[in-house]
């Protein structure tokens, strides 16, 4: 299942308590004190995984703690320190803090573990408060506690191109035909439930990633159909494919798009942009010209490049690969 938004709550360890403690042996007058320090709490880390693409592993289980430092003992013996946990993620995942909506953390890209929760500092055992005026103390410092925090993951997925368009119109099967990602495909709309990422190969040395949302309807900024649920994963691409279906009003599909995708964040209206017009093979070439020379002299702003297409029949598939690649580079 595709989860790509939880609700959890983590919490890093308590210090133990230092000891309180004087050394007793045989032939020894007056031991001093020898009570050892707590053990640190341990850590929570975040750590990127490659190989997870969604946040299901944590659906099951709400609460994530790391351990409690040990208290320390006589003869100056330490506790040992807490052990700490990792929250694995997929690349993308950003974590925000519930109760004051701050960003903890952005996690992109693969490599070591990384802290966001420090555990709580262990106490100092009584040897450590020795001296000229005090040589016997008989108190020794408490644990300090860890942090408790309650976050929210939110995955967002990472592409180069997002595809955008209405239910419909053809975007399963235009990723299906350029990429390796193999969607589900159905003549009615929401066929696709949950985004799908492809791979695009370019050469023998190039490729990039397409990534495909659920289809995006009027109001789909205030949460109508599934629109707002997924347009935050095209918020990480570098290059926007308006899909359109030849058959429909394209300065209308057009226009609803855009206004969709400025209302739900200004950034991806400002994003750059090309227009693929999808089913090219239902029109007789006449009518296709004259409704093509129509829509491109009302667009504003200019895309950066506008490519009639068949998904279908494959119809300048490729060629809208070598354009997708170059209008990134």
């Amino acid at each position: 299942m595709f989860v790509d938004s939880v609700e959890i709550t983590i919490a890093s360890g308590k210090g133990g308590a230092g000891a309180v403690s004087f050394r007793r042996e045989k032939f020894v007058i007056k031991g001093g004190p020898d009570g050892g320090d707590g053990g640190d709490g341990g850590d929570v880390f975040v750590q990127v995984n490659g190989n997870t693409d969604t946040l299901g592993a944590f659906r099951g289980k709400k609460h994530y703690k790391a351990k409690n430092g040990a208290p320390g003992g006589p003869k100056l013996c330490s506790g040992k320190k807490g052990e700490s946990i990792t929250l694995i993620v997929p690349p993308g995942t950003q974590i925000y803090d519930q109760q004051s909506g701050e960003l903890l953390g952005d996690f992109v890209v693969c490599g070591a573990p990384i802290k966001i929760l420090e555990g709580g500092k262990g106490g100092m055992g009584n040897a450590r408060f020795k001296n000229a005026v005090q040589q016997r103390p008989t108190y020794a410092q408490k644990g300090l506690e860890g942090v408790e925090k309650c976050v929210r993951l939110e995955l967002k997925l990472i592409a180069d191109v997002g595809l955008v368009g209405f239910p419909n119109v053809g975007k399963s099967t235009l990723i299906s035909v350029v990429s390796n990602a193999r969607p589900k495909i159905a003549n009615y709309a929401f066929t696709t439930l949950v985004p799908n990422l492809g791979v695009v190969s370019v050469g023998d040395f190039k490729e990039f990633v397409i990534a495909d949302i659920p289809g995006v309807i009027e109001g789909a900024s205030q949460g109508k159909g599934l629109g707002l649920a997924f347009l935050k994963h095209i918020e990480r691409t570098r290059l926007l494919l308006f899909v359109l279906d030849v058959g429909l009003d394209l300065k209308e599909q057009y226009r609803q798009l855009r206004h969709e995708l400025g209302a739900f964040s200004p950034i991806l209206q400002q994003r750059a942009f090309g227009v693929a017009i999808n089913k090219i093979d239902l029109l007789p070439p006449e009518e296709l010209t004259t409704i093509l020379n129509a829509f491109e002299k009302s667009l504003d702003p200019k895309p950066a490049f506008i490519l009639p297409i068949s998904a279908h029949t494959t119809t300048n598939t490729a060629q809208l690969v070598q354009l997708l690649a170059q209008a990134f580079k």
